[in-house]
């Protein structure tokens, strides 16, 4: 069959060229999906034979081979680019450091004569009274397009004699990236993907770190994330951090509040609860642990010590000013403080649902954060109201404890 390829159109009509017997045809197909009526590819006449690792790569390709032999698959990924994909002929030029070093030749004598021959060095600027012309030093341009004119190039050694560039090196034609990228002065290569939906960027960066370290990469090889994956690493690397500075904050901020060194602990107790709750809502709904489920954790930590705060707050009081006994005073105030506990908790749990459970345009974003606070209240709860008065009689007896062992070391100094 005679292959056709088409430009668009619509019901009726349409246009499309006829290329000719021997002409390659690609054609992007949408795998699923008939009810297309346009249909985009390319097709191209042969003029030469190209190296099988510089032909052109499909669009829809989804492996990538990179000039080792390793091949990448995304298999959760699309619109894979690739700067690896190599074009063009070059000329690499290698050098053998051991024989140049014999004939007394410098790798920066090297560098400085290759330079002054194909890099444009400004030698010198000429001044006239309208105008400056700078003064260009390099070879002929029909010396500049031949590679073999490197067998005229000499280098000075360190003797001060000349020694010809090809005594000490060897020129070998090869195919060469189209552009090369440099990251901190080194040469790099990008591989860039966008996500399927459902697939979260933190599964991505996992998979890529997996097969990173299954390709055995030499020392002077290193692989970093740029863009939006960067900044997703940075943000996982700083969140222990974050969560510290947060905790002590609250702790600093607690113990000038309430005078005491101790029951800032109890108040921050209620923390680990509310945790473990929001790790295993997001385990259950299958949502990723984030940078919004790292916000939401942050947010937990404001919450959830609202629920100690309004028990300790009373009982502190009521042991400070009415005497009373630390088991009946944590008693009376979770008798009092319940109903402003459930009416505080519900109000953030009911506010933080439409986020767990909405859908629409940024669902993906909002997700994580709503799913983690639910989680995280829920779980809190149903615990911290059991568990903190327990911390509170303990925390209590350790503080009255440490008082009697600082009043006993003191009694012989004032004796």
């Amino acid at each position: 069959a005679l292959p056709c390829v088409p430009f668009g159109g619509a019901a009726g009509h349409g246009w499309f060229a006829i290329p000719e017997v021997d002409a390659q045809v690609w054609v992007e197909f949408e795998e699923g999906d008939l009810r297309r009526p346009i249909w985009t590819g390319t097709f191209w006449q042969k003029k030469e034979d190209v190296p099988e690792d510089a032909a052109k790569t499909p669009p829809t390709t989804r492996l990538l081979r990179t000039p080792a032999g390793h091949v990448l698959r995304f298999d959760d990924a699309k619109d894979e680019e690739s700067v690896l994909l190599q074009h063009p002929k070059g000329a690499q030029l290698s050098i053998d450091r051991d024989t140049a070093s014999r004939l007394g030749v410098l790798p920066q004598a090297i560098d400085d004569t290759l330079y002054d021959a194909f890099g444009q060095r400004i030698v010198s600027t000429i001044f006239t009274q309208l105008n400056q012309y700078r003064v260009i030093l390099e070879v002929k341009p029909e010396f500049a397009a031949r590679p073999d004119a490197l067998a005229h190039i000499y280098v000075q050694s360190s003797a001060g004699s000349p020694v010809p560039l090809n005594s000490f090196s060897s020129l070998e034609q090869t195919t060469m990236p189209l552009a090369i990228n440099h990251q901190g002065q080194f040469p790099s290569a990008t591989i860039s993907f966008n996500l399927t939906p459902g697939v979260a960027l933190g599964e991505a960066v996992d998979a890529i770190g997996a097969a990173q370290r299954g390709l055995d990469l030499p020392p002077s090889v290193r692989a970093d994330f740029e863009g939006t994956a960067q900044a997703f690493a940075e943000a996982l690397g700083s969140e222990p951090a974050l969560v510290a500075a947060a905790l002590v904050t609250v702790y600093i901020v607690l113990g000038i509040l309430y005078e005491s060194l101790i029951h800032p602990i109890t108040i921050l107790s209620t923390l680990p609860s509310a945790g473990i709750g929001a790790f295993l809502a997001l385990r259950i709904c299958g949502a990723p642990f984030d940078v919004i489920g790292l916000i939401g954790m942050v947010l937990l930590i404001g919450i959830v010590k609202k629920n100690a705060i309004m028990m300790i707050d009373f009982a502190l009081e009521a042991q400070r000013e009415r005497g009373m006994a630390p088991a009946q005073a944590i008693y009376q105030a979770c008798l009092l403080r319940f109903r402003p506990i459930m009416m505080t908790t519900l109000a953030a749990l009911f506010g933080g649902l439409p986020l767990a459970f909405g859908d629409g345009t940024g669902s993906e974003l909002r997700r994580p954060l709503g799913i983690t606070i639910v989680g995280g209240l829920l779980l809190s709860q149903l615990l911290t109201l059991y568990t903190t008065p327990v911390v509170y009689l303990a925390m209590d007896s350790l503080g009255r404890r440490l008082q009697r062992l600082r009043g006993v070391r003191a009694a012989p100094e004032a004796t």
